[in-house]
């Protein structure tokens, strides 16, 4: 109902009702199909912008597949040096993951210690196959050149202003120091030493001490843990050894899962 007339009316009072009637039917009907064409466009942009978001989660991802298989790929050069197959820096990896969400590290920054620890030991490029590959116990001179690996491998990743890279260069400086300040290469104490060194200190010695060497072979799981008890509070941070420890299946489940035939096989599919 637009609107009425009083009896008696006159024709020229009820064409004019009757046109303004139809005028708002009219403008009534154009406005609808206006809604409806800005509700199939905004519908339309919006299935635009999904798709368009949908792609970008991909190259996401396939860059973050791609920066980490290079990643794996280039630290594989200084474990192949050492005669160390490619299941070390895979299990310490994930070793490093596992210890850092138990210490309440989040998510996203877990994962990216995960990424970035297999570069730990990049710096071992530089050191002399004849003391890379010695199979017997190094002088005391030899010593002091292989520890200078982790200022190297430090120097090779630093600078970039790429997180991933820097957090790369710290894990290399201070995997080898220790709780006592004992470790290399400046001798830091306790919290002085950064929490992804010492997460990645316990990693690096485990799987270390259960992979074969050239001067001896893997212990049991079970033989290298009672060994690393020992140096819990001097060598380990006390804390994070007990979660490491804590967590022994699912440590003992890592093992099993990154064999070399699980890892050379993935490597091959690619």
């Amino acid at each position: 109902v637009y609107g009425y007339v009083l009896k008696p009316f006159k024709p020229n009072e009820l064409v004019i009702n009757v046109v303004n009637a139809l005028r708002r039917r009219t403008l009534e009907l154009e406005n609808r199909q206006h809604r409806d064409r800005l509700e199939l466009t905004v519908l339309e942009r919006t299935s635009t912008l999904r798709d368009t978001i949908s792609r970008l989660e991909r190259s996401e991802g396939e860059l973050r597949r791609l920066r980490e298989e290079t990643i794996r790929r280039l630290s594989s050069a200084a474990e192949f040096r050492s005669q160390e197959t490619g299941q070390h820096i895979v299990r310490m990896s994930l070793y490093c993951a596992l210890l850092a969400r138990l210490a309440g590290i989040d998510q996203e920054r877990s994962e990216l210690i995960r990424i970035a620890s297999p570069m730990h030991d990049v710096g071992k490029i530089g050191i002399p196959d004849r003391i890379l590959l010695k199979p017997g116990r190094l002088t005391d001179e030899e010593r002091a050149i292989m520890e200078t690996h982790a200022a190297m491998g430090h120097r090779i990743l630093t600078g970039s202003n790429v997180e991933l890279l820097e957090l790369a260069a710290l894990l290399a400086l201070t995997h080898h120091e220790r709780i006592d300040g004992a470790g290399y290469p400046h001798g830091l104490v306790g919290g002085d030493i950064p929490l992804e060194g010492r997460i990645a200190a316990i990693a690096d010695v485990f799987d270390a001490l259960t992979s074969d060497r050239v001067y001896r072979p893997a212990y049991q799981p079970e033989e290298a843990r009672e060994m690393m008890v020992e140096g819990r509070g001097s060598q380990f941070d006390p804390q994070l050894f007990d979660l490491f420890v804590g967590a022994w299946p699912d440590v003992l489940a890592i093992r099993r899962a990154a064999t070399d035939a699980a890892i050379e096989s993935a490597l091959f599919a690619r």
